[in-house]
């Protein structure tokens, strides 16, 4: 059984070129190509493809809209975005709005490929240089935030940074990519710093955390 694939592209030569070498995969096949986001979705519903490789940038409806449309119909589908931007905004859009990886244009025939079949089977898809942006975007705080956080709620330095990704939106995922640690290591963290703040879920975190930086 072959995964079903879906490319969202507005450049054609573009699109027919990424077909010409998933095609050259017998365990890949492309079941349509959308021209913007609003095709994609239309695709998602009729072709019901496994994996969709999403371009950000489209008229009528961009990717990043495009991806959320679809994950809140279809949540089994694996999205990944495959664009030339690699702006952290971008990233950080994309994955928030469902998207299961983040792949440049520049990526090799043999790379895609295997990403689509690694997302197809649940892994999240990041190469080290995304993990990176993400990981600064995660840096982008003070050192004020630090200090409050870990003297109100005695949290190790490791901890802090961690309750600074959870109050500033990243998922469990993106912990874990940026910093580098299994699922499992990012969960038990997280685990500790609900338990130290007294608090049960990660919005329960994010309030907890903000009255105490607004104080």
């Amino acid at each position: 059984m072959k995964i079903k694939v879906l490319l969202a592209d507005d450049q054609a030569i573009l699109a027919d070129g990424i077909k010409s070498v998933l095609s050259s995969s017998e365990e890949i096949e492309v079941v349509g190509i959308a021209q913007n986001g609003s095709e994609a979705v239309a695709l998602a519903e009729s072709a019901r493809p496994d994996v969709i490789l999403m371009d950000i940038r489209m008229p009528v409806m961009n990717g990043v809209i495009a991806t959320q449309e679809i994950k809140q119909r279809f949540p089994e589908m694996k999205v990944i975005v495959l664009t030339t931007f690699d702006d952290s905004e971008y990233i950080l859009g994309a994955i928030n709005n469902g998207a299961n990886g983040y792949l440049l244009k520049d990526t090799s025939a043999a790379a895609l490929i295997d990403a689509i079949k690694n997302a197809y089977v649940g892994d999240t898809i990041l190469p080290a240089k995304i993990a990176r942006r993400i990981a600064d975007a995660a840096k982008m705080v003070t050192n004020d935030r630090e200090i409050r956080l870990k003297r109100r709620f005695n949290l190790s330095d490791r901890e802090v940074e961690i309750a600074l990704m959870i109050y500033e939106g990243f998922t469990n995922k993106q912990i874990a990519s940026a910093l580098k640690l299994t699922d499992g290591t990012a969960r038990n963290y997280i685990s500790s710093i609900y338990e130290k703040l007294g608090v049960a879920s990660r919005s329960e975190a994010a309030d907890t955390m903000k009255q105490a930086l607004s104080s």
